[in-house]
């Protein structure tokens, strides 16, 4: 995964998928992508990624808190569960590597367990 080809993915899913209401993004370069995907004010999907560092942030956030997440760091990967979002995942299914759409999945899962829109 690099800026372009998750770019390109993002905004693939954005016109999939119709409850997300806004793309933004806040930032990007060459190699560097930062952006939210909301589906109300208080409820997003933020991303990250730096090519340069091998570093990719998916966060979906809910009034200004972190929900679940999964971030790769030089080029490993771990997961906040929705147990315990402020601690790393280390777990098998934690260090899986994940693609924007496979998070996107999950976000639909832990929106539909915790009930939210």
């Amino acid at each position: 995964m690099n800026v372009v080809g998750l770019l390109e993915e993002l905004r693939r899913e954005f016109n999939r998928r119709a409850y997300y209401e806004r793309l933004e993004v806040l930032e990007h370069t060459a190699t560097l992508l930062k952006a939210r995907l909301y589906i109300s004010p208080s409820l997003f999907v933020q991303l990250y990624r730096n090519d340069h560092f091998e570093t990719t942030n998916f966060v979906l956030i809910h009034n200004g808190q972190r929900l679940y997440a999964r971030d790769q760091l030089g080029g490993r990967w771990h997961r906040h569960t929705t147990v315990a979002p402020n601690l790393h995942n280390h777990s098998a299914e934690g260090i899986r590597p994940v693609n924007l759409t496979e998070f996107l999945d999950e976000v639909e899962t832990v929106l539909a367990t915790l009930g939210l829109p």
